[in-house]
C-alpha cells in the first residue's frame, strides 16, 4: 500500500489525487486477510476456523477468475490508464499476484501448522495415504476399485494425443510412467469432482475420523490406470480460469441461449492461476506452463491441500463442540400464532426483520399466503439468487396454480448462480408465470415482492423490500435486514418500478423509493450535502453508512466534503474500501470499521442525522460505479421512528461498538482489529443479537 503523508498543508487538499484512494484489488485481498484471521483466531471454534479457511479458498477462486481475469485482460488490451488511486493494470496485476500469493502461503501454513495438529488432538486427522496402517490401505483399495476407478480417465501426452484440455477449478494429476522397454511418458488423470475430494478412511484406537484427500487416494493407486507401467512422478495441480462472463446482449437473438452459451465457455477461459505443490520440478512445470499457455507469474506454488474449498467437508463431522451453538431464529411475538393473518399484522404497523436471527419464515409465509388468499389479485417480484429447493419458487407456482397473475422478473446474469436462474425461469414460465430477463445492459439486484389485494372497494398494496436474496439457506448465514409494509406511497413507487422492468417506463423520479440507475446516485448525494448544510447551520451533523464494499469515487469525495465541513461519518464496510480514513484536512472525521464474524455481514443501511429528525434507509446496493451506474438497484426508508430508534441503536450501535469482531481500517488501507479497553464491556455485534434477542421486539 501506498504511504501517506499526514503532515498538516495550508493548501487546500486535491480530492483527486490518488494519494487519496486505495486501491480496489488490493483492498479486497485485505478482507481475504481478515477472513484468515478468523481462521487462525484460537477463540473460534475449531471446525468454524476449518470453515473460514475453507472460505478463504473459495474467496480467492473466485478473485483469480473475475479481479486477476479482468486485469490480464486490461493489459492484454494495452490499457495504461491508471485509476482512481494511480495504479496503472499492469501494476495491479504485478501488487496482486504477489499479495495474493502471500495470502495463500500464509493459509496453508496455518492449516499445516495450527489446524491440522489442532484438528488430530480432537480425534480428527486428515493423513497422507502413506500414513495409514497397511489394513487401511487395503480396505481403501477396495473402495477405490469400487467408487473411484470408474470414473477415472487416464489422458497419455504423446504425438498422437495432444495435451487435453485443463476445465476451470479441475484438480489434476501429472504423472511421469516408465514402460518396458525404459521410455517415459507423461499422462494427465482428473481427480473428479463428482466424488467427495476428502474420503472417509478406516480408523483405530481413539482417533474417531479419519480422512484423506481425493488426489492422494488416487495418486497412491495409479498401478491400477497404468498398469504394467513404473509410477516415476506424481505432482498435483490445479489449475484457474477466466470466469468473467461477458453478455453481448444487443447481439444476442435469445438471451437465455446466449447466457448458456456464455457459461458453458467459462471452462475454457485464459488460465488466471497454476496452483502446485512444492516439489513440482521445473521440467514438468514448464511443460505445464507452455501447454496452458500460462506465464510463469500464474504460478503458485503451495504446501498443503491445492484446493482449501475442499476443507468444507469437514464442517460435516459431528463435533457439535467443536462448532458454534446452533442459531435458533426467533419470530416477532406479532407473527408466532399459526393462524395470523399476516395482511393485518402488516396493516397494524411495518415490520422489520433482521436476518438471521430472524427467522425467514415470515417472508415465506407472506408470499405463501398471497399465493392461497383468495382477495389477492397479483403478485411480482425479482429474483436475483433463490438457491436449490427454492420454497420462495414453490410459492410463486402455487399462485399462478390457484389463478393469480404473477409477473416475475428472473435476473439471468447473476454470477455463479446463471444455470440455476435459467432452470428456475422455464420452470416459472412452464407454468404460465410471466417472467422477463430484466433492462438491456442492466442487472436487475434489488430484492422486492409486491401483492396486490383487494380489500372492500379498494385495493391495497404490500411490500417486502430487503437488503438480501430470496433464498432460505443464505438468509440463515447472511446478515440482512427486509421491511414487510403496506405503505401506500411505496406501494405505489413499487408498481412503477415494476412496470419499469417488464415493460416501457421513462419515469424520472419515485416518492419514497429511490432506483439506480434513475436517481439513486443522487438522492444519496443530495442527503450527504444536506447533511454537510446542517452541520454549517450549527446542527451538528453525523452519517452512518454500513455496506459490503465502498468504491464509487464520486461519493467517497462527497464523504470526504463532508468530513472537511466538520460532519462525523461513521462506515461500517465490510470488504473493499478505496476511502482511506485520518488524514488530516480531508477525512480526519471519518471512521472506518469492518466485522467479520460468524455471518457474512450482508446488510447496507444509511443512517443521516437529518438535524435531529433522522432518517434512515435500507439498501440493496453497495456504493459502487457497478451497483449506482449498471444496475436495478432500491433504497427504500424505515419510515417507523420506533423501528428507526432500533436501527441506529441496536444495529448500528452495536456494529459501531464492537470490540471482538470488528476491525478498524487504518490511512494506509491496513486494518487493526479492535481490543477490549480495560473499563469497557465485551461487544461481539453478531452475538449479542443472538443472545439478546432484541430484533423480535420490532414486531
Amino acid at each position: 500500500m501506498a504511504e501517506i503523508d499526514n503532515s498538516p498543508s495550508e493548501i487546500a487538499p486535491d480530492l483527486e489525487s490518488p494519494h487519496l484512494y486505495v486501491n480496489r484489488e488490493l483492498s479486497l485481498l485485505e478482507f481475504q486477510r481478515r477472513v484468515l484471521e478468523e481462521a487462525a483466531d484460537p477463540r473460534v471454534p475449531l471446525l468454524e476456523r476449518v470453515k473460514f479457511l475453507a472460505i478463504v479458498g473459495s474467496n480467492m477462486d473466485e478473485y483469480f477468475m473475475i479481479r486477476v481475469a479482468g486485469l490480464k485482460q486490461q493489459v492484454a488490451a494495452r490499457v495504461v490508464e491508471a485509476g482512481p488511486d494511480g495504479m496503472s493494470p499492469a501494476e495491479q496485476l504485478t501488487a496482486v499476484q504477489v499479495s495474493a500469493g502471500e495470502i495463500e502461503q500464509k493459509a496453508r501454513a496455518l492449516w499445516r501448522d495450527e489446524l491440522l495438529p489442532a484438528l488430530s488432538k480432537e480425534g480428527i486427522r486428515v493423513v497422507p495415504h502413506a500414513r495409514l496402517d497397511p489394513d487401511a490401505r487395503a480396505r481403501l483399495r477396495v473402495e477405490f476399485e469400487d467408487r473411484v476407478f470408474p470414473v477415472l480417465t487416464p489422458l497419455a501426452v504423446d504425438p498422437s494425443r495432444p495435451f487435453p484440455h485443463i476445465s476451470n477449478l479441475s484438480l489434476n494429476l501429472a504423472v511421469v510412467v516408465r514402460d518396458t522397454g525404459g521410455r517415459e511418458h507423461f499422462a494427465r488423470v482428473k481427480v473428479p469432482a463428482t466424488l467427495p475430494q476428502l474420503v472417509a478412511a478406516p480408523s483405530s484406537g481413539r482417533f474417531g475420523h479419519t480422512f484423506v484427500l481425493l488426489e492422494d487416494l488416487v495418486a497412491a493407486n495409479l498401478d491400477t490406470l497404468f498398469p504394467g507401467m513404473e509410477i516415476l512422478e506424481v505432482h498435483p495441480f490445479r489449475v484457474t480460469r477466466n470466469a468473467d462472463v461477458v453478455i453481448q446482449e444487443l447481439e444476442a437473438g435469445d438471451l437465455l441461449e446466449s447466457i448458456e452459451e456464455s457459461v458453458h465457455q467459462r471452462q475454457f477461459g485464459f488460465v488466471t492461476r497454476l496452483t502446485v505443490g512444492t516439489d513440482m520440478p521445473p521440467r514438468i512445470l514448464d511443460d505445464l506452463l507452455v501447454n496452458l499457455e500460462a506465464d510463469r507469474a500464474d504460478v503458485i506454488r503451495v504446501d498443503g491441500p491445492l484446493a482449501l474449498t475442499n476443507l468444507t467437508v469437514l464442517a460435516a463431522v459431528d463435533r457439535p463442540d467443536l462448532k458454534e451453538s446452533p442459531l435458533l431464529p426467533v419470530v416477532a411475538r406479532s407473527l408466532e400464532r399459526k393462524d395470523t393473518d399476516i395482511f393485518s399484522v402488516v396493516r397494524a404497523g411495518d415490520i422489520l426483520l433482521h436476518h438471521p436471527f430472524d427467522s425467514f419464515g415470515p417472508v415465506l409465509d407472506f408470499l405463501r399466503a398471497a399465493a392461497t388468499d383468495p382477495d389477492v389479485l397479483a403478485i411480482k417480484m425479482t429474483l436475483y439468487r433463490v438457491g436449490r429447493n427454492a420454497p420462495v419458487v414453490k410459492a410463486l407456482l402455487d399462485a399462478r396454480e390457484e389463478g393469480k397473475q404473477v409477473a416475475v422478473l428472473v435476473e439471468l446474469k447473476a454470477r455463479f448462480d446463471e444455470e440455476r436462474n435459467i432452470e428456475w425461469a422455464r420452470a416459472l414460465e412452464s407454468e404460465g408465470v410471466h417472467v422477463v430477463y430484466g433492462l438491456l445492459g442492466l442487472k436487475t439486484h434489488s430484492k422486492i415482492a409486491l401483492v396486490v389485494r383487494r380489500e372492500g372497494d379498494r385495493i391495497r398494496r404490500y411490500t417486502h423490500l430487503s437488503t438480501g436474496n430470496y433464498n432460505a439457506l443464505t438468509a440463515q448465514a447472511y446478515t440482512d435486514l427486509g421491511l414487510l409494509t403496506c405503505d401506500d406511497a411505496i406501494g405505489a413507487d413499487a408498481t412503477h418500478l415494476f412496470n419499469y422492468l417488464t415493460g416501457y417506463s421513462a419515469k424520472a423520479s419515485y416518492r419514497k423509493l429511490a432506483v439506480a440507475p434513475i436517481d439513486l446516485r443522487e438522492r444519496v448525494e443530495r442527503l450527504i450535502e444536506r447533511e454537510i448544510e446542517h452541520h454549517r447551520e450549527g446542527r451538528p451533523g453525523h452519517v452512518i453508512f454500513k455496506m459490503n464494499a465502498l468504491v464509487d469515487r464520486r461519493i467517497i469525495r462527497m464523504l470526504y466534503r463532508a468530513s472537511q465541513a466538520g460532519v462525523k461519518v461513521d462506515l461500517i464496510v465490510r470488504g473493499m474500501c478505496c476511502l482511506r480514513p485520518g488524514i488530516p484536512g480531508v477525512s480526519e472525521n471519518v471512521r472506518v470499521v469492518s466485522v467479520v464474524g460468524r455471518f457474512l455481514e450482508h446488510s447496507r443501511v444509511f443512517w443521516f442525522r437529518n438535524g435531529g429528525d433522522e432518517e434512515v434507509f435500507l439498501c440493496s446496493a453497495d456504493l459502487m460505479p457497478r451497483n449506482l451506474n449498471g444496475r436495478v438497484e432500491v433504497m427504500f426508508p424505515v419510515g417507523d421512528p420506533h423501528l428507526v430508534g432500533v436501527l441506529r441503536e441496536e444495529v448500528l450501535g452495536a456494529y459501531l461498538a464492537d470490540n471482538m469482531k470488528a476491525r478498524v481500517m487504518n490511512a494506509d488501507g491496513t486494518y487493526t482489529r479492535r481490543v477490549p479497553k480495560d473499563d469497557e464491556p465485551i461487544v461481539n455485534a453478531q452475538s449479542w443479537f443472538a443472545k439478546a434477542r432484541a430484533v423480535p421486539r420490532l414486531g
